[in-house]
């Protein structure tokens, strides 16, 4: 078993090195798991989170392991690329058997949240909800205005701690990401999988097309017909499946 790696911090090195044990501590908190598995990791007095990627199918245990980077590595370049707008990046580990990719973990500090976008997307009273939704306008024009396309934009990957009258902003499963200058489509399209209501995509939109100085009933219509279809094409995907069909 061979491995490749990459850290930012050398007081972390022991952590990436080790990190099949650390990650299997019956200390640890696990965040999330159902393909990947997300934990909490105590070391040497801090916390850390850990993110443990399914090991792939064979034809991209092949095509990681030889020709394009895998999702840590990835997670971890990308991160570096946009350091103000994610939780802070440790490091990534890759183990391979011969040149197939079998594991792959991505460490980052903590970024202790109060809720995700889909907290007042789903919640009717949500308190502050227009002040959030212009706040997300504002993050997500900073994004675009770097280049920085999230192809996964979606409620549980966009992260929100309330300050004292603002509101900040981190973005994470960032592994799938392209980096250009973006078309005004492009920008607007980003919204789709937000999977927001009309008014409420009408209200963030609104704010986007202030800041960004697009015209504005132009702007929602491509931004409602992104979010409609995005909406049809998930419901005919989980209706084929048998899952139960999302509002």
């Amino acid at each position: 078993m061979s491995i490749q790696y990459e850290y930012h911090h050398e007081r972390q090195k022991d952590l990436l090195l080790n990190i099949k044990t650390y990650f299997d501590l019956d200390r640890n908190e696990t965040i999330f798991q159902k393909r990947n598995i997300l934990k909490r990791v105590p070391f040497e007095g801090r916390e850390y989170i850990v993110k443990s990627f399914k090991t792939p199918h064979l034809i991209n245990q092949i095509a990681y392991g030889l020709f394009r980077d895998g999702k840590a590595k990835k997670s971890y370049y990308n991160s570096m690329k946009i350091v103000d707008f994610v939780p802070a990046p440790i490091g990534y580990i890759e183990f391979k058997k011969g040149f197939l990719l079998k594991e792959s973990y991505f460490i980052s500090e903590p970024f202790d949240y109060d809720f995700t976008i889909r907290e007042p997307l789903t919640t009717p009273d949500f308190p502050n909800k227009t002040a959030i939704y212009h706040a997300l306008a504002r993050f997500t024009h900073q994004l675009h205005q770097r280049g920085v396309l999230h192809l996964d934009y979606s409620p549980g990957n966009i992260l929100i701690k309330a300050h004292q009258g603002w509101y900040e902003f981190k973005v994470i499963d960032v592994n799938r990401m392209a980096f250009k200058t973006l078309s005004t489509q492009e920008r607007l399209e980003n919204f789709s999988k937000l999977w927001a209501s009309d008014e409420d995509l009408a209200t963030i939109i609104h704010e986007y097309t202030k800041i960004s100085k697009i015209n504005t009933d132009n702007a929602l219509n491509i931004a409602l017909k992104a979010s409609h279809q995005h909406k049809k094409k998930t419901n005919l995907k989980r209706k084929i499946q048998g899952k139960e069909i999302l509002d």
